[in-house]
């Protein structure tokens, strides 16, 4: 069975094929997955390796951990493009998320100034007003959009509340004004004998439609690149993602970063 990723609170620098050189950092527990969504796609594996015995993160100890590998980097002469919220699950979830923002806001402007701060997430705590506050303070608030039709996008993201619909995660996302990214991953395949597909004429246009109202100040389209748990998914050409990308391009005014 496919398995979490990340065996640490922090890790890498890794070269993100979104975001550069990326030191990561996970909230969740280093032996299991906490998140509100289970993913057909996840690189994590699914829900049902269970939350571990390790715990999330505490604030304390990932804060010391953070500092000690910022000075190093920064006595050893490296380079860092930006520090990213992300790991065994979604990362909102975390009860000290918002503090913990700032403590990495805080290191970052000691340390390396230039580098941004980004957080992945699934955008399913994108409504609470602790959360709201700490993505409206980072650089890069990238947030989870993969259909804005609610069948498909319980098909492919699986939220553990039957309350998560795409008409929620819109209305929430257009609270931000504009100050984040909407990231949409491109699938194809099938699961448990369902076609599992965005990419139809249908699902592009409910998508721009999102899109239209969210106003976000970029979308990121993005296709499976490793390993995932659902065996039966296909990696979208890079070719189709142009082609859906100008589309989207054309009917929003919106710019589309591809990553094939």
């Amino acid at each position: 069975m496919q398995t979490v990723l990340f065996t640490s609170t922090i890790f890498g620098p890794i070269h993100s094929r979104r975001l550069g050189t990326s030191l990561g950092i996970n909230l969740m527990p280093n032996d299991g997955k906490i998140c509100s969504f289970d993913c057909l796609y996840c690189e994590a594996g699914y829900n049902a390796q269970g939350p571990g015995t390790t715990g999330v993160a505490k604030r304390e100890t990932l804060k010391k951990q953070l500092r000690n590998k910022l000075k190093a980097m920064q006595e050893a002469g490296e380079t860092l493009d930006v520090i990213t919220f992300s790991g065994n699950g979604e990362p909102t979830l975390h009860p000290n998320f918002k503090e913990i923002v700032n403590d990495v806001i805080n290191l970052r402007n000691q340390y390396f100034p230039e580098a941004k701060v980004s957080v992945l997430s699934n955008a399913t705590m994108a409504g609470r007003p602790n959360v709201i506050a700490a993505l409206k303070k980072v650089d890069n608030n990238i947030l989870k959009l993969d259909s804005a039709v609610a069948r498909t996008m319980r098909l492919i993201n699986r939220p553990t509340s039957p309350n998560v619909l795409p008409v929620g995660i819109i209305e929430d996302l257009k609270a931000f004004g504009g100050k984040c990214i909407v990231q949409t991953m491109i699938v194809r395949g099938e699961h448990d004998g369902e076609i599992v597909d965005n990419t139809t004429d249908a699902e592009i246009d409910a998508l721009i439609n999102a899109y239209l109202a969210i106003r976000p100040q970029e979308i990121m389209l993005y296709t499976i690149d490793r390993k995932t748990p659902e065996e039966k998914l296909v990696k979208v050409p890079v070719e189709d993602l142009k082609r859906i990308a100008r589309h989207i391009e054309t009917e929003t005014g919106i710019t589309v970063q591809v990553t094939g």
